[in-house]
C-alpha cells in the first residue's frame, strides 16, 4: 500500500465516520434536513479543510473532491434513515468521534509528510485534522468543545500522528503503520471515557484575598 493510497483510504473513512457522528449530534438537536446536512459537511471536512489550507493543498481537498460532499451526504441520509437503531447505540456520538479522531490524525499527518512538511508540524496538523471538525460541531451546536475540557481528545489525536511519523522516521514503515496507529488514538480515547480519565487541571492553592 503507498502513502497516497493509504492517505486516500483513511481520510475518506474517517470523513464518513466524522459525518455520522455530526448527523448524529444534529439530529439530537432536531435540527431540519438542512441544518443536518450543512454539520455534517462542516464536521465531516472542517479539519481537513483547515489543515490543507496550512499545508498549501489548495483548493482544499474537501471542496475540490466531490466524494467527500458524496460522502457527508450519504452518511447523512444513512442517520437520519437508520435513526432509531442508531440511538440506541451507548452514546454514539462519542464512539463515532473517537473512530473519526484517529482515522483524521493519521491521515492528516501522512498528507503532511507527502507534501515535505517536517515530522513535528506532520504531528501537530495530524491533531488539527482530528480535532477541528469535531470543533465545528461543538461550537454550531453551542457545546463547549471537548478539546477546551479535560478530556483526553486533542492528546490521543498527538498519540496516533506521532505513532505514525516516528514509525516512518525509523524506518520501519509498512501497510501496517497506519492502522496501528489508529488503533492506538481511538483506544486511548474510548479508554478514556470509559474509565474516566482527565487531563490535570491546576487551581492555585493560596487565592489573594480581592478586599486587601
Amino acid at each position: 500500500m503507498n502513502a497516497h493510497f493509504a492517505y486516500s483510504v483513511l481520510d475518506l473513512v474517517g470523513t464518513f465516520v466524522f459525518a455520522i457522528s455530526g448527523a448524529v449530534a444534529a439530529r439530537q438537536r432536531r435540527l431540519d434536513l438542512f441544518g443536518i446536512l450543512s454539520v455534517t459537511f462542516m464536521v465531516a471536512c472542517g479539519g481537513g479543510i483547515v489543515r490543507d489550507v496550512c499545508i498549501g493543498a489548495v483548493p482544499p481537498v474537501g471542496l475540490s473532491d466531490w466524494r467527500y460532499l458524496g460522502v457527508s451526504v450519504v452518511a447523512s441520509l444513512i442517520t437520519i434513515g437508520a435513526y432509531p437503531r442508531v440511538r440506541r447505540m451507548r452514546s454514539p456520538v462519542l464512539v463515532f468521534d473517537a473512530i473519526g479522531l484517529g482515522l483524521f490524525a493519521v491521515a492528516g499527518a501522512q498528507k503532511s509528510l507527502i507534501y515535505g512538511n517536517s515530522a513535528e508540524l506532520a504531528i501537530l496538523l495530524g491533531m488539527v485534522s482530528a480535532v477541528g471538525g469535531g470543533v465545528m460541531r461543538d461550537v454550531l451546536l453551542s457545546r463547549i468543545p471537548a478539546i477546551l475540557q479535560r478530556e483526553i481528545y486533542a492528546s490521543a489525536a498527538l498519540l496516533g500522528a506521532a505513532i505514525l511519523v516516528g514509525a516512518q522516521r525509523a524506518g520501519i514503515d509498512g501497510p501496517w503503520t497506519p492502522w496501528v496507529a489508529t488503533i492506538a488514538c481511538v483506544g486511548v480515547r474510548l479508554l478514556s471515557l470509559r474509565h474516566g480519565w482527565k487531563l490535570p487541571v491546576y487551581v492555585n492553592k493560596h487565592p489573594t484575598n480581592s478586599g486587601n
